[in-house]
């Protein structure tokens, strides 16, 4: 029976001011217990710690007076719990159990000083690598005490889910020989393989990083009793999701590829992948050969039930309501429906009727994942559809989420179109939308650093070992927007920028209800305006879509010690609070050496009337950054509009928007 955290009533008077704890010291602790996460862990590089902890002894440092501590440790003592040196996969049930079991005990840490360091060294060295870093990662993201601490690149935490295994070999050798090396690393496949042309988005590390934090900011398994409800977490899923796969199209287009095709359960998957990957613990990354049919997955599920579930679904969207687990029907023909269908699908514990409608979305990237050895014949390891930092190095994915977006889109297109009413702000003239500066793309060498791929000792010297890859990146740009405020008064305004394919891979112009569903969100952000006219120029590294690079392992260590030497904060890293969001050097598709044509977009609405109840509009204040996908921890989306609003619902009437005077737009080609 699942241990629930108490915290809720905790959040507010969390930290005893006694035992409170410097964010330098808590930063510095997060750092050695990531420090060669395979190894024993590195004491020295830590302040004190209690040599006899016991997380049992005290149940007063806990919220829930210990009982989540006590079920872990006899699961511990009696080894029942994952070995060390083993892979770790979240969509397997039991690894993910002893991941909540240890986070659970972190989350009711009412201090960080004696109780979440000491726990964290504690079940370090008792707990598989993988369950804890899991844990680690998503207590620091959810723990109000862990507010500040800046979580490293997981890219160099753990390299081997990042980077392919010639590059690991590399490093090894070079580890063994003591010699510096750098090592460039290449993308999976040949030019024989169509897929290839694209391989630089879904193995784009960065991307990687925001697909596994998003699920980590918003875990399928998340229960309100941790501490508060994640707002809109289905109508989220939808978004980034649905996000993902518009610019994975735009990638497409700009290298002559038509939109991805959808994943079909009754037709062959007809491209295969090879990862190129290791397990640092585990053996090799399952391939998948081209034109396989799918298979049922020996105790995960048949094909058949994917299928049913997801004829439930869609029936439940033609009826326009659910039926809950108690028998009631929820109305989903509303503003709600979307967040209730998303968590129908992901499914998340947010899920009014799990049993019935079944978890599409968490099934489906296991089925994926086994289609190599759906038997279990050849003992294989978990495939990269079961972890979501590799899962979209697999093309796959994308067809299963356009699978996926279809259904949403299928709601969606049920839903009434928009009306001019909707639309309209009185007084508010847009009449220009256009770019300051060069849409012009480039590709780029990143270095990232391959200390935690190989084992070592602390009586064996370092060497630098470090990949190189390609990755896209663009050059400066900013919107630039002419608005005529004719009101007598300021007016705060909520500004939505998209930018939309126009053409297809053939030149074929798209019919407007096609191209809208491919429009990607470049902006979302709050702007007043003064009476009269207003020139708006919005820096494309500001949007509340993207994030900077996080900085390197090596540099949040270097500035973390230097600080607490010093005994001053840590200066240089308040910008990296969070790991979600798109990188900011993917904010534009690669772009075609002629131009990529494409639809700029842009929609302004009164503020006041479009943001969340007891919302407070700052239009200095980014909100984290990143609240387009990745919402707000711990409060409302800031605004109660749909997610793609007002692009998300059919148009019936296309003469309308010409007659809006706060929607614009233009056409702008991006090169490369």
């Amino acid at each position: 029976m699942k241990v629930f955290v108490s915290i809720a009533l905790g959040l507010l008077g969390l930290v005893v001011a006694s035992q409170a704890q410097s964010v330098p010291l808590m930063q510095q602790d997060v750092n050695a217990f990531l420090h060669k996460s395979t190894g024993a862990l590195r004491k020295k590089n830590l302040a004190p710690l209690d040599q006899d902890f016991s997380p049992t002894a005290d149940q007063s440092m806990y919220n829930d007076e210990g009982k989540a501590a006590q079920k872990l440790v006899q699961e511990v003592n009696d080894g029942r719990t994952l070995e060390q040196k083993h892979f770790f996969s979240l969509f397997n049930p039991r690894h993910r159990e002893e991941a909540l079991m240890l986070f659970e005990v972190f989350m009711n840490c009412r201090n960080w000083a004696t109780c979440f360091r000491n726990n964290a060294a504690y079940f370090r060295e008792r707990m598989n690598e993988g369950v804890f870093i899991y844990a680690l990662y998503t207590s620091v993201i959810h723990h109000p005490i862990a507010d500040g601490v800046v979580l490293p690149p997981l890219y160099e935490v753990t390299p081997h889910m990042f980077t392919n295994s010639e590059v690991i070999n590399k490093a090894y050798t070079s580890k063994m020989t003591q010699t510096p090396g750098k090592f460039t690393m290449g993308y999976t496949g040949s030019q024989k393989n169509p897929e290839q042309r694209v391989a630089y988005f879904g193995e784009d590390i960065g991307m990687n990083v925001h697909h596994v934090t998003w699920h980590m900011d918003f875990p399928f398994w998340w229960e309100d009793s941790y501490g508060y409800h994640l707002d809109r977490k289905g109508e989220l899923f939808f978004w980034a999701h649905h996000q993902l796969t518009a610019r994975f199209d735009a990638e497409r287009l700009s290298n002559n590829m038509n939109f991805v095709d959808e994943l079909y359960w009754d037709r062959p998957i007809y491209e295969g992948f090879a990862p190129h990957t290791t397990y640092k613990y585990g053996g090799e990354f399952p391939a998948r050969p081209d034109n396989i049919k799918f298979e049922d997955v020996d105790g995960v599920a048949k094909i058949r039930d994917l299928m049913v579930w997801e004829d439930r679904i869609r029936d439940a969207i033609a009826h326009g309501y659910v039926t809950a687990e108690d028998g009631s029907t929820v109305d989903i023909l509303n503003d709600n429906g979307i967040d209730v269908l998303g968590n129908l699908i992901e499914s998340s514990t947010y899920s009014v009727n799990s049993y019935y409608y079944g978890a599409l979305h968490n099934t489906a990237h296991i089925v994926l994942g086994r289609q190599g050895d759906p038997h279990g014949k050849f003992n294989q390891p978990p495939g990269v559809m079961e972890h979501f930092e590799t899962a979209t190095r697999d093309p796959a994915f994308f067809r299963l989420h356009k699978y996926m977006n279809n259904i949403f889109r299928e709601f969606k297109d049920r839903l009434p179109s928009y009306t001019k009413e909707d639309f309209l702000w009185e007084g508010i003239d847009l009449q220009k939308i256009e770019i300051e500066g060069s849409l012009e793309t480039y590709f780029e060498d990143f270095e990232f650093s391959l200390g935690n791929a190989v084992d070592d000792s602390e009586t064996v010297d370092d060497v630098a070992l470090t990949a190189v890859v390609k990755r896209l990146n663009h050059k400066p740009f900013a919107f630039k927007m002419q608005v005529n405020n004719n009101k007598e008064s300021a007016a705060v305004a909520s500004a939505r920028i998209f930018m939309c394919p126009r053409r297809d891979a053939n030149g074929v112009a798209y019919h407007p209800n096609s191209g809208r569903w491919g429009c990607i969100e470049m902006d979302k952000f709050y702007v007043e305006l003064a009476p009269g006219e207003n020139l708006i120029v919005r820096d494309a590294k500001k949007s509340t879509v993207t994030i900077p690079d996080i900085p390197s392992f090596d540099l949040i260590k270097e500035k973390t010690d230097a600080a607490v030497a010093a005994g001053a904060e840590v200066t240089g890293l308040e910008e990296f609070g969070r790991s979600c969001g798109i990188p900011d050097r993917l904010l534009l598709p690669k772009g075609k050496e002629n131009g990529l044509e494409m639809v700029l977009m842009a929609f302004l609405e009164d503020a006041e009337a479009d943001k969340a109840d007891d919302f407070t509009i700052n239009v200095n204040d980014e909100f984290g950054g990143t609240h387009a996908h990745c919402g707000i921890h711990g409060h409302k989306v800031p605004d109660k509009r749909a997610m793609g609003y007002p692009l998300d619902r059919p148009i019936t009437d296309f003469r309308m928007t010409a007659a809006i005077p706060n929607f614009k737009t233009s056409l702008v080609k991006v090169y490369h």
